[in-house]
């Protein structure tokens, strides 16, 4: 039987959950997650320091490393990517913006599940290609679409990136979280594989699929609903008026 685990350090998870609500700088609220963390961890004030200041030196490269995609994206929009992705999805005919989230679904799943969590992402994917091509779907079947249908266009699209990323890299062996729950597994003594793990998250992403699959056949049907009685609406209004 397992005796005297120290929860304290679990306050991290209840500093970030307080900021986020409250809208704190994100920047400052990793900040003091940690430093909360490891005083709860009973880790001297040297040793956090340190790990600070090496956790930045490792990182010191990393806003180039964010900025430089986000020119080429940057570009590539200037250019009429967007544009370019609402008219050839427009051109599909069968296709909605429901059934495209699906697709993505599965693909950012099965991808997340190898290791491959770079091939989406808001500013690479779901902003330039995947959002538009939703609004473009729905504008190809109901028209012109009022700015709160783009908005929930958005929104589902970047959920489901998020959805299909969180639950498929739990599947992927070599995912820094398995490799986390393993090694504190097996300090505190229950030996387990990390390919155990990752079988286990097998269950758990499917059920995710599921689940966000339903609610994006919803969306379609709550979108047929409301486009469709407003398209009615403007219909009638348009005829009153020419009467």
């Amino acid at each position: 039987m397992l005796s005297d685990v120290n929860l304290w350090p679990l306050i991290g998870v209840a500093i970030i959950i307080v900021g986020f609500v409250l809208r704190f700088n994100p920047m400052l609220v990793v900040i003091v997650t940690a430093i909360g963390t490891a005083f709860a961890a009973g880790f001297p004030v040297d040793k956090i320091l340190a790990t600070i200041g090496t956790g930045f030196i490792k990182t010191r490269n990393l806003p180039l490393i964010i900025l430089l995609p986000l020119a080429v994206i940057g570009l590539l929009e200037r250019h009429g990517l967007r544009q370019h992705a609402q008219n050839w999805i427009s051109s599909i005919k069968s296709a909605t913006a429901g059934r495209l989230l699906i697709v993505y679904l599965g693909a950012r799943q099965l991808t997340a599940a190898i290791g491959l969590t770079s091939l989406g992402g808001h500013p690479q994917m779901v902003r330039p290609l995947l959002a538009p091509m939703a609004e473009g779907a729905t504008e190809a079947r109901y028209g012109k679409l009022p700015d709160r249908i783009r908005y929930k266009l958005r929104a589902f699209s970047a959920a489901t990136d998020n959805v299909g990323l969180f639950f498929g890299e739990d599947i992927f062996v070599a995912f820094g979280a398995i490799v986390l729950m393993t090694t504190f597994l097996r300090e505190a003594g229950i030996d387990i594989e990390p390919i155990h793990v990752a079988l286990w998250g097998i269950p758990t992403a499917v059920s995710a699929f599921a689940i966000h699959a339903w609610r994006l056949t919803r969306l379609d049907k709550a979108l047929h609903r409301e486009l469709s009685v407003e398209a009615a609406a403007a219909a009638s209004a348009d005829k009153n008026k020419g009467a």
